[in-house]
């Protein structure tokens, strides 16, 4: 009888686990879409809107860098999966992680230097042409070739997140001379758009992967068209630009002066390592928790951006004039929601009284949380850094959040692959209470700081790291 209880209870959890995908992908969609139209109704246009010149270089930017992101977006959902279809063992594909996180920082730290000196254009052209080759590298079962695939992926990210920024400002200013009071727009625009583009291709894995049934390696084949696209878009419209570069041990000695002299940069550093880095391990987690219950990965993964994606629009309405709420207040909101989020996963993920669907609901307020966090830090960051010494602060917040989050990926798992799940989101936990202290000490300092206030409605350009 037992025994006919616990089969029962795994058949019935698939379904369970299907429509709570579905639906919770339909409402969070509504709201995002219900929330988006009524700020588009209110937002008066500008005059940057309706520069014919500007909106055709705007056009030229965003064919390239949306194909880009696109690409980026679509091999999201069935990395772990296919990693898992090739059968390797849950230590192996922690390895195959920590290698594509290593290479990000690694890479990343030269990135800029890289990108000043090869050119802007070319450094674009390469990312496309690095990652169509990481994306080929996925049709091998050989664990070296995965290996090199990973860092080929980090090499990859790092141009994504240096080349065609630094390609679009210099171009806006320097050789079209628009306003520089433009940019933000820009990139704002960008930002909403790139969720959109990560909830479509959420659906889009799914589709050629379960729908036509041409498995996990599928999504990874169907991003190479789009980078073939984008670069040679990148090469035929765009013009070659280079900057003066800068030593990257000047570069890093300011940042690490910066870092050191300025309390609040060093808090705002620690926030993010331990934030992020946790935010690297539930990459990495969320598949083997929600995959043996039959859940639609790609459904699932655009539900979470479509959570993201809610919390950066409400991130707006409370920064706005009605509510007037400061980028600091969200931001401990944020940490709080992941604490409370960590520890709903510590139950749920407990051996033998698996709870799915409600580790579902908590990664979905992770990526709430994701939402609010990631605008407020830019916020302060660009009010908290020198302009000049953003590169090198920026370098070392890198370096102890990969640590911390190659550390918890090889050191947290043990054998047994459930128990090491749920340790990890204690450990997890505790971390998310550390950041929580860090915030408590950043708004102590702060607190009488009207420079880190929001004076007026502001649409604050963001990125998200998932």
């Amino acid at each position: 009888m037992g025994l006919y209880f616990q089969v029962t209870r795994q058949v019935v959890r698939g379904p369970a686990m299907l429509v709570t995908a579905y639906l919770a992908f339909v409402v969070l969609l509504a709201s995002c879409l219900g929330l988006e139209l009524s700020r588009c109704r209110a937002k008066p246009s500008g005059r940057a809107c309706s520069n014919p010149s500007f909106l055709r270089f705007q056009l030229d930017f965003y064919q390239v860098y949306f194909l880009a992101l696109a690409a980026d977006w679509l091999q999201a959902p069935y990395l772990y999966k296919l990693y898992q279809h090739y059968h390797f063992l849950e230590g192996q594909i922690a390895i195959l992680y920590v290698c594509g996180l290593a290479s990000t920082v690694l890479f990343g730290l030269v990135a800029s230097s890289l990108v000043d000196w090869l050119g802007r254009k070319k450094s674009c052209v390469l990312f496309s042409l690095t990652y169509s080759l990481c994306c080929l590298t996925k049709l091998s079962q050989d664990y070296f070739v995965l290996l090199v695939g990973r860092a080929l992926g980090g090499l990859s990210t790092a141009l994504l997140f240096s080349a065609f920024e630094a390609w679009y400002i210099h171009e806006h200013v320097e050789r079209h001379d628009f306003p520089a009071e433009w940019i933000p727009a820009t990139f704002a625009r960008a930002a909403f758009w790139n969720h959109v583009l990560a909830v479509v291709a959420g659906v889009a894995a799914e589709a050629v992967a379960c729908w036509m049934g041409l498995g996990p390696v599928a999504p990874f084949l169907a991003a190479i068209p789009l980078l073939a696209l984008a670069g040679a878009l990148a090469l035929h419209n765009w013009g070659e630009n280079y900057d003066r570069q800068r030593a990257f041990s000047r570069t890093c000695a300011g940042g690490l002066r910066c870092l050191l002299s300025d309390r609040r940069v060093l808090l705002l550093g620690t926030i993010q390592a331990l934030f992020e880095s946790v935010i690297f391990i539930f990459v990495f987690l969320w598949t083997p928790v929600l995959d043996p219950h039959g859940a639609p990965l790609g459904i699932i993964f655009s539900s979470f951006m479509a959570a993201s994606l809610l919390g950066s629009s409400l991130y707006r309405i409370a920064t706005s004039k009605r509510y007037h709420l400061q980028p600091m207040h969200l931001l401990s909101l944020a940490v709080l929601i992941v604490v409370f989020s960590l520890f709903m996963l510590t139950f749920s993920t407990s051996p033998g009284q698996e709870s799915p669907v409600e580790s579902f609901i908590a990664f979905l307020l992770i990526e709430l949380a994701c939402g609010l966090y990631f605008p407020s830090m830019s916020f302060l960051r660009r009010k908290v850094i020198p302009e000049t010494e953003q590169a090198g602060v920026l370098n070392w917040f890198r370096v102890p959040l990969h640590l911390l989050a190659c550390l918890g990926l090889l050191v947290l798992h043990d054998s047994d692959r459930k128990t090491g799940t749920r340790n990890m989101f204690s450990i997890c936990s505790a971390i998310m209470v550390m950041a929580l202290l860090a915030v408590v000490g950043l708004f102590t300092v702060v607190r009488h700081d009207a420079e880190l206030r929001v004076p007026s409605p502001t649409g604050e350009p963001y990125a998200p790291e998932l």
